[in-house]
């Protein structure tokens, strides 16, 4: 436990030589949710019909929030192993007396208390300032969702930090990913109306799995008997990646 102690620390003494970054990793969710779900919440007025119910924009688009900036959180440390190889301290770390799956749980259990202090202000500002009405009940699950989903596309995405060594291409894959992950899928829109060929894909993507749970969780917008094969679903996908993420960096050296 203690080897996951000092790699959590390390993350922490990183974070605070940037109070601005730091700052920045609070409030980027709550500046996705005022610039997209305010301005297109006021340019669809009459909300969106979902399952029998007329939401607000706000209210569909803050599991999106939640969902993308866990995505994106997952990018920013998955990137850090580049860092990490360029000074060689990547390196030294392997030479420690520590496995490389308590490497990556340390990194993701910081970005994982991160992750709960973004979600409170995130869920705190939608209700408060956007006037979203919360399943308080769920609150718990909201935030062991976002914990779960941080923790999934931070070993998905660290495969492939694993095994590519030039920035360039790591980033033109994550650039792809992103986008394909994010615009095929539930986050922004919802599929009752999409094309056949979209809704097919999109429910095989492991985000749209995450944002419908997110959605259930904070609105209770969904079919719980379909929500709960997603989040098992996206439990695999968790086991997998992770799994998978360890054997490649057993093979990074």
């Amino acid at each position: 436990m203690k080897e996951i102690v000092a790699v959590m620390y390390r993350e922490y003494l990183i974070r605070m030589t940037s109070q601005l970054w730091l700052f920045f990793d609070m409030v980027v969710p709550l500046m996705y949710l005022l610039m997209f779900g305010v301005g297109l919440d006021r340019a669809i007025g009459l909300g969106i019909q979902l399952d029998g119910r007329a939401v607000s924009y706000n209210e569909f688009f803050l599991a999106g929030v939640l969902a993308m900036a866990g995505f994106g959180s997952a990018i920013n440390q998955s990137y850090g192993f580049f860092i990490d190889r360029d000074n060689g301290i990547f390196y030294e770390f392997l030479t420690y007396p520590m496995t490389r799956g308590q490497l990556l749980i340390g990194k993701i259990l910081f970005q994982c208390l991160m992750s709960i202090v973004q979600c409170t202000l995130t869920l705190a500002a939608a209700a408060w300032l956007l006037g979203v009405s919360l399943r308080t009940d769920l609150i718990f699950f909201v935030v062991a969702g976002v914990v779960v989903g941080v923790a999934a596309w931070f070993f998905f995405l660290a495969i492939f930090a694993f095994q590519i060594r030039r920035n360039d291409t790591f980033n033109t894959v994550i650039n792809v990913a992103y986008f394909v992950l994010m615009f095929v899928s539930s986050l922004f829109y919802p599929l009752d109306n999409a094309p056949e060929w979209l809704r097919a894909a999109a429910m095989i993507n492991p985000m749209t799995w995450h944002t419908d749970a997110l959605r259930y969780f904070t609105i209770g917008l969904g079919d719980f008997s379909v929500v709960i094969w997603e989040i098992a679903g996206f439990g695999i996908f968790l086991a997998a990646s992770f799994w998978i993420a360890v054997k490649a960096i057993q093979r990074a050296v």
